[in-house]
């Protein structure tokens, strides 16, 4: 995109000083096309951007999913624990009982 500004006032260069309006109005065409190639390229750039962003929002949403349900698996793991520690305490006092 850059490499174009160059070659605009080289062509501008060679058209000639006599012709004054022909060069202006082709020096400003030529402006005006290298501005809206870089119009392009940045709404391109913008567009891609903005896939990696969502992209990288998906993963981090999926990293917090699997870490909640790895956190829930294990509070269940630990609920379940707690359960059969009770059940083993009540059968040891029922056994000592008889």
């Amino acid at each position: 995109m850059k490499y174009l500004y160059p070659l605009a006032i080289a062509a501008f260069v060679l058209v000639g000083c006599d012709k004054p309006n022909p060069a202006i109005d082709s020096k400003r065409d030529a402006t005006k096309t290298a501005i809206d190639t870089e119009k392009k390229a940045v709404d391109v750039a913008a567009a891609e951007a903005k896939k990696q962003a969502d992209a990288e929002a998906a993963v981090d949403k999926a990293k917090i999913e699997a870490k909640k349900v790895a956190e829930q698996a294990q509070l269940d793991a630990d609920k379940k624990k707690a359960d059969a520690q009770a059940e083993l305490a009540k059968a040891k006092l029922e056994a000592e009982k008889k």
